[in-house]
């Protein structure tokens, strides 16, 4: 409810980092980097629902889930050249650092 509050995501997969199980993880991270924050609202509330996961797994290109008011070049760009070594470095902190089990979630809070 707060506007000075921020998020940040970090993967932690269980399975194997393969281009065609990433899509909605490459997805969160490029709109983090490419969109203002009610833009990055939106896409997530998007990216985050089950049917998005299945229509993804079909077939169905991430730019479907963009809207004119998107930078979608930008996002588009972005998603294309992000590679899955993000990912790993994300996987590797969780279970060296953070002794996660791979898939384990967790949040991780620094407040005041």
């Amino acid at each position: 409810t707060s506007s000075h509050i921020r998020v940040g995501i970090l993967n932690n997969p269980s399975s194997k980092i393969k281009e065609d199980n990433t899509a909605i993880a490459r997805g969160i991270l490029t709109a983090f980097l490419t969109q203002n924050n009610s833009s990055l609202k939106s896409l997530l509330s998007k990216l985050t629902r089950e049917e998005t996961a299945k229509s993804l797994a079909a077939g169905t290109k991430i730019a479907k889930f963009l809207t004119s008011e998107m930078d979608n070049n930008a996002f588009e760009k972005k998603y294309n050249t992000l590679g899955l070594d993000i990912i790993k470095t994300h996987q590797m902190f969780c279970q060296e650092v953070l002794k996660l089990l791979p898939g384990q979630m967790a949040v991780v809070s620094n407040g005041r």
